[in-house]
């Protein structure tokens, strides 16, 4: 019975997807809830699983090629089974089969006359492809592995002559290679160049001592791991919840413009930048106000093991109030960052390094953070967005003020 092979039910707010990659080819056996395709949208890559035990039998849709929500993409057989093996060769049937149980398995890999064969040549069977039945190496594969091994030397020296020992691409070439950009770095890319021309966008910078919250983490690291399932205290929890304060002060700093009405978000829903393979990618902590310290590093770890796999769902990374980018992790001293709309703001994080600070008149070693707050200038002042700053500076300097709410 032929079963069909369906593109994904798109979101609303994904128009269609592109076929990324097939993980089968026509005449290849699959299982059950087996990985067939992948799907990439400007948002997410949807993994498309066999529906039943088959066998692949038609691709409809090639890769890179354009698909609608539910388009057929292919077609899989379910019940049949896969092409058989090639038959034995003459050799093959020949070959004496072992009466002993140990010596089954060294034969499975190589029959006796091949083996012979090897050994009186200087044969590793671990280096030649069986083509035999169950992958067993035979005598015809041990004779080409023979002849291939007494041309390789005419094949070497070859090269000898300086001319012809020149690199593949000498020095001074310029070598270019072109690839379509992904669906999802050109959303990306689209929603940057949108942000920036429909946007009055500022930039407005402050610093952070971390040596409190350094001195925190140092204390307790082991004790809050140990306690919270091995969930480990990091630097971007004491962020979000700085973030949640603040915003709580500045509603206008977490709201978002429609049209000409301005959208006041009574909730702190963070997204959190996380590099992947694909690219940046913005999954939500949703209602951060509501959540531990343990529950925000949980939560970002997921997210990251998540990018990585490819596995985040559209869900995920739609909506959010207001966004946090840690660019320190990858060196970053200073950025301006460009705020997703429809927020209307978003705090860059960048490097912890240690200079010299003016403290009560003496000059102190300190570690210092640069931080940026990238605002939409038509719905934020520019005071909003200082005493925002502000704000997350004098709680993270002194954290326990998070845990006492003042």
């Amino acid at each position: 019975m032929a079963i069909e092979i369906k593109a994904p039910t798109f979101p609303e707010s994904v128009a269609d997807g592109t076929v990324a990659t097939w993980h089968k080819q026509p005449g290849e056996a699959v299982k059950r809830d087996e990985l067939i395709v992948d799907i990439e949208t400007d948002k997410v890559v949807m993994e498309v699983l066999a529906e039943a035990d088959g066998v692949l039998v038609e691709i409809v849709k090639n890769e890179g090629d354009t698909v609608l929500s539910g388009e057929l993409l292919g077609k899989l057989e379910a019940g049949a089974a896969a092409a058989a093996a090639p038959a034995a060769t003459p050799a093959q049937a020949a070959a004496p089969v072992a009466a002993a149980p140990a010596a089954a398995a060294e034969e499975a890999i190589l029959a006796p006359a091949a083996r012979k064969l090897a050994e009186e040549n200087g044969i590793d069977p671990n280096s030649v492809r069986g083509t035999g039945k169950d992958g067993r190496v035979t005598k015809e594969d041990v004779v080409a592995a023979i002849e291939a091994k007494k041309s390789a030397p005419a094949a070497v020296a070859k090269p000898a002559a300086p001319a012809a020992a020149a690199p593949v691409f000498a020095a001074g070439d310029r070598v270019e290679k072109r690839v379509p950009m992904t669906r999802l770095r050109a959303k990306v890319a689209e929603r940057l160049v949108e942000a920036q021309s429909s946007m009055a966008m500022l930039t407005t910078f402050n610093e952070v001592n971390m040596k409190p919250i350094m001195e925190l983490r140092a204390k307790y690291k082991d004790l809050f791991e140990k306690t919270h399932n091995g969930v480990r205290l990091g630097f971007m929890s004491f962020f979000v919840k700085a973030a949640v304060e603040a915003l709580k002060r500045q509603p206008g700093v977490n709201a978002s413009i429609d049209g000409n009405d301005i959208v006041y978000h009574g909730y702190q829903d963070i997204g959190v930048a996380v590099s992947s393979d694909r690219g940046l990618v913005v999954p939500v902590l949703r209602n951060a106000e509501h959540m531990s310290l343990a529950e925000i590093e949980g939560g970002i770890n997921d997210f990251g093991k998540k990018a990585k796999a490819g596995k985040l769902t559209i869900e995920e990374m739609t909506g959010g109030t207001f966004t946090i980018s840690n660019g320190g992790v990858f060196g970053s001293l200073l950025s301006t960052p460009i705020v997703n709309p429809p927020q209307t703001a978003i705090l860059g994080m960048h490097k912890i390094q240690e200079r010299p600070m003016a403290v009560n008149g003496q000059v102190v070693i300190l570690p210092m953070m640069y931080l940026a707050l990238s605002y939409d200038h038509r719905l934020i002042d520019g005071k909003e967005a200082v005493t925002f700053l502000v704000t997350m500076k004098d709680l993270l300097e002194d954290p326990a003020r998070l845990l006492l709410d003042i």
